[in-house]
């Protein structure tokens, strides 16, 4: 334990050898006797699980062969999906979520009015993966067998190869759905601890490789598509083995973890000492730890716990010229441009994130949502101003205009104590009592206050007196937990939508207060526009939300979708229609994206950061990786 506690005060970033061994005391004492990871008692925070550490990885939630749980052309777990059943209702399967198992009694006659949909106009997909389709692995036979030297997994199989040739953009899912990518990785390797991605990176300069980083694959960005055009041997580095939390440090409140876990195991195991980082994006279930680094990302929880460039302490990344790492772990150094900054937001372009250390809290000792019904999407826009001002904003508030509220209504299951809507609430004690609340007009924000419960009381008061000042009305508790929830099941309504020729995407941006209002009423308004001029024979939906809150201004998230029946090549007319809303988001003052990024939207990225800001993009790239290892063409 000496020697490891040396060890560690040499890679932990700086300290003493006692320091150290009290740090990993500390450690022991919180992970031993886990039941979770019983494997990892006898903690060391160095050693390689390949090399005399702990035989294989800790089991995550998301196995190695990905296709055992998760689908092939869609989103999310294999047993969770919205179906329509023999008697013609919608219900989503599975029992992972609060909504499984529940029928939805309006959702089709909601998806009838909203797209001129009919259940009898139903697309043909494929069902399963041909691989005969899939294109054939082209791989270096002295590279493999160095490979095979290190004793790093590996596998050329189809399935393995196609399940990390994309992410979950719209034209990837439908290209799965109705064909394959011309060109996907031709090999994936499964590093378990940083010194085997030094190892593969190594292995790629010497052979001449290309690289592409895979962490949760929940990328909506275009980031893990192949280049069609490159011919050296294209490795997907899949991080998802290295899945361990290293240390816990109580006295500071930080963790060190392999950047290959994802969200939901993250959280389980830091809840088992007590600590939690209150990091939750959508895709939290799978998206990984070093994904949220080298995207930049957002929680929703963010107001309290801050993005996830507000939770980074120190970044492991390994490079073709070497590792990138700051000699200490302290929360602030002024030693020219952060490097840390580099780093996050470069989209696998540079290298590989192993390791992070992160801070953590402990768990709140209380939660409650809440949500709040306004006269109008104005109101409401102005309330969460005003509450931004104040700087008193909850752990999570997000407005949503009134058609996303008919969506939410829409999703009512048949039970009534679970997911009831806001629309009977609102009937029965707001519309009858106060006069010109509109059901097709209002919309309502979502609250989830968090910590110590006076607090969080006092706190919650204060954001209903501001409410109040607008015209806010309190829409209870339930309905703000159901509202926060359903973030987590909405992106397996576009599979739904695709069985029956209706496209959707997500895009988001960030825009300063004075400009929210014309940017959400301009952007819905030329999305219109633009599908009539391109021949969308039905009326399309646009509707957005405001879903984080800052100082200077918001993030938008706009949702965007109609019936593609006529239309002989949808995703380029949607992609049409959606490059039309970009730079409609651009002329009203938005951002090219507030958390997504990728290779999507870098055709505006030199308007975005000017000449010269490309350039020195450019210049790190070239001399961190002059021979482009890291090939994906993200960002440049």
């Amino acid at each position: 334990m000496a020697a490891a506690a040396e060890e560690a005060a040499g890679s932990g970033g700086g300290g003493s050898p006692s320091s150290a061994r009290r740090r990993l005391r500390i450690i022991s004492g919180h992970l031993r006797g886990s039941p979770r990871a019983p494997e990892r008692e006898a903690l060391s925070p160095s050693p390689c699980k390949a090399q005399g550490g702990p035989a294989g990885p800790v089991s995550g939630s998301i196995p190695k062969k990905r296709q055992e749980l998760l689908k092939w052309n869609g989103w999310g777990y294999n047993d969770s999906k919205f179906i329509f059943n023999k008697k013609g209702q919608a219900e989503f399967t599975g029992k992972r979520y609060r909504l499984g198992g529940m029928v939805l009694p309006t959702f089709k006659e909601w998806i009838e009015k909203t797209f001129g949909a009919s259940l009898e106009h139903k697309t043909t997909s494929r069902a399963s993966l041909n691989i005969n389709d899939v294109p054939p692995s082209i791989v270096n036979e002295d590279f493999l067998q160095d490979l095979r030297a290190t004793k790093i997994s590996y596998s050329q199989d189809a399935e393995d190869r196609v399940f990390r040739a994309h992410g979950h953009c719209l034209h990837e899912i439908f290209v799965l759905r109705e064909g394959m990518f011309k060109r996907i990785p031709d090999i994936v390797v499964w590093p378990v601890c940083h010194e085997d991605v030094v190892k593969i990176v190594e292995l790629a300069c010497k052979h001449n490789l290309c690289i592409i980083p895979f962490g949760g694959g929940t990328s909506v960005s275009s980031a893990l598509e192949c280049p069609e055009e490159e011919k050296r041997t294209i490795v997907s580095l899949d991080t998802s083995q290295m899945n361990r939390i290293l240390w816990i440090d109580e006295k500071n409140l930080t963790a060190c973890a392999e950047a290959g876990i994802v969200g939901q195991d993250l959280e389980k195991q830091l809840a088992e000492s007590g600590f939690c980082t209150g990091h939750e994006p959508d895709s939290m279930e799978f998206s990984s730890l070093g994904g949220w680094v080298a995207t930049r990302a957002s929680g929703m929880k963010k107001n309290i716990y801050g993005n996830i460039e507000d939770l980074v302490i120190h970044i492991k990344m390994v490079t073709p010229r070497g590792i990138v790492e700051k000699n200490c772990q302290v929360p602030r150094m002024s030693t020219g441009p952060d490097i840390h900054h580099f780093i996050m937001g470069s989209e696998g372009t540079l290298g590989v994130v192993t390791e992070v250390t992160i801070k953590i809290r402990p768990v709140p000792e209380y939660q409650k949502y809440g949500s709040v019904v306004f006269p109008n999407f104005e109101r409401g826009v102005a309330c969460l101003r005003e509450v931004a001002k104040q700087r008193c904003a909850p752990a999570s508030i997000r407005l949503v205009d009134n058609a996303q509220f008919q969506f939410g209504h829409a999703v009512k299951p048949q039970v009534a104590s679970i997911f009831t809507s806001f629309l009977d609430g609102l009937k029965k004690f707001y519309i009858t009592k106060f006069k010109g609340f509109d059901p097709n007009i209002l919309c309502v924000a979502t609250l989830l206050f968090e910590g110590d419960r006076e607090k969080v009381l006092q706190h919650e008061k204060q954001v209903y007196d501001i409410a109040t000042k607008f015209g806010g009305l309190a829409a209870g508790e339930d309905n703000g937990q159901r509202g926060y929830m359903l973030t987590f099941v909405i992106a397996y309504l576009r599979d739904l939508g695709l069985d029956y020729y209706v496209i959707g995407e997500s895009f988001e941006t960030s825009v300063p207060w004075d400009r929210v209002l014309d940017l959400c009423r301009n952007v819905k308004e030329r999305i219109v526009r633009e599908c009539k001029e391109k021949g969308v024979q039905f009326a399309p939906l646009c509707t957005c939300r405001v879903t984080q809150t800052y100082d200077a201004g918001a993030c938008v998230y706009f949702y965007f979708a109609f019936n593609y029946r006529g239309i002989s090549d949808p995703i380029h007319v949607y992609e049409q229609i959606e490059r039309a809303a970009r730079e409609e988001i651009l002329a009203n003052g938005g951002s090219l994206s507030h958390h997504h990024g990728g290779k999507l939207r870098k055709h505006w990225m030199k308007e975005s950061i000017s000449d010269v800001g490309l350039g020195m993009l450019r210049s790190v790239k070239e001399y961190v990786d002059p021979n482009n290892i890291f090939g994906n063409k993200n960002l440049l």
